[in-house]
């Protein structure tokens, strides 16, 4: 088969009357988590006192499952309209690029939250000098720039391969999926998804667990008073990266085994993509006080002006 194959998501196949069911719970499952990272976003660019960098990337995060979602959600909920479940591989790589920067960039806002947190904690009288607002920006530019170049080269080898199969049995497009479909040797492929894995993965996630280490032991040698506040600013970090690291592991593993119930399989493999845009703004709106405050300020205003226009 030629570049130009149309490629068929056969996981859409025998819905019925059902997927308009899934498409009203769909459809409400996006609105939720756009309103709620929407809500985390303008709190913070509104609010001239959050303008701190773990606010900042806060709010990266929260962009972040903006991003990811779009990717998704747009595209899922046209197919349970439609009875043509079919895209283009041109069309297929860009879902593919975007679902992967998307998952890599959740773990390297993670990673520098965890270098901000060590360095409050480790460093509190320097932490202004260290954690600037140009180092800040060079970080967050790095963070996103480097995902995006690894994995782009990554989907452009795919592409180069001549597919001998054109049925996608998953909700989105996969780049593992689409090396499946090959009647190549996809070889190269493999060896270079393998090290962007260590790279925009295995390496960050051992910088954070490492991090989150240090940050233990610094507390068990503090006062009772700082230990308390470490613990909570930290706990909303370590909440967020538990859960995104259990999602990704489920979508990276499990899913990958034939034999799984496709309900299991589907399942396992939209953890990450709606997990953690519903739990993150969750989390933080409720544990970070100057946040919670700012958004029932907003409500507060919101219901006092509201007569007003009754009138």
């Amino acid at each position: 088969m030629e570049n130009e194959t149309i490629l068929y998501f056969s996981m859409f196949e025998n819905l019925g009357y059902f997927r308009y069911l899934y498409f009203i719970f769909g459809l409400m499952l996006y609105c939720t988590i756009l309103f709620l990272n929407v809500t985390i976003v303008l709190v913070i660019y509104l609010e001239p006192t959050l303008h701190e960098p773990m606010y900042i990337l806060i709010s990266c995060l929260s962009l972040n499952s903006l991003y990811g979602t779009a990717g998704f959600f747009p595209r899922l909920l046209t197919d349970l309209l439609v009875y043509s479940h079919t895209i283009s591989r041109p069309a297929c790589h860009v879902q593919t690029l975007v679902i992967y920067t998307y998952a890599s960039y959740e773990f390297t806002i993670l990673t520098l939250m965890a270098y901000d947190r060590f360095v409050a904690i480790s460093k509190p009288l320097r932490y202004h000098s260290i954690i600037t607002p140009r180092v800040l920006i060079i970080l967050i530019v790095m963070s996103w720039i480097y995902p995006m170049f690894s994995i782009g080269i990554g989907i452009i080898l795919t592409a180069r391969l001549r597919l001998c199969g054109n049925e996608i049995k998953k909700l989105y497009c996969n780049n593992w999926i689409i090396a499946k479909l090959s009647c190549e040797n996809a070889m190269i492929d493999n060896i270079y998804g393998f090290v962007v894995l260590v790279t925009t993965v295995l390496i960050p996630l051992t910088f954070i667990i490492y991090s989150y280490v240090k940050i233990l032991f610094i507390c068990q040698r503090s006062s009772k008073e700082v230990r308390k506040k470490a613990y909570h600013t930290c706990l909303p970090h370590l909440v967020t990266f538990t859960n995104y690291s259990i999602t990704i592991f489920c979508e990276m593993t499990f899913t990958r085994f034939d034999n799984l119930h496709p309900a299991v399989a589907v399942i396992l493999s939209l953890e990450f993509l709606i997990i953690p845009p519903l739990l993150n703004p969750l989390v933080y709106g409720l544990n970070f006080p100057d946040i919670r405050r700012k958004i029932t300020h907003l409500k507060i205003s919101k219901q006092s002006v509201d007569p007003q226009f009754a009138h």
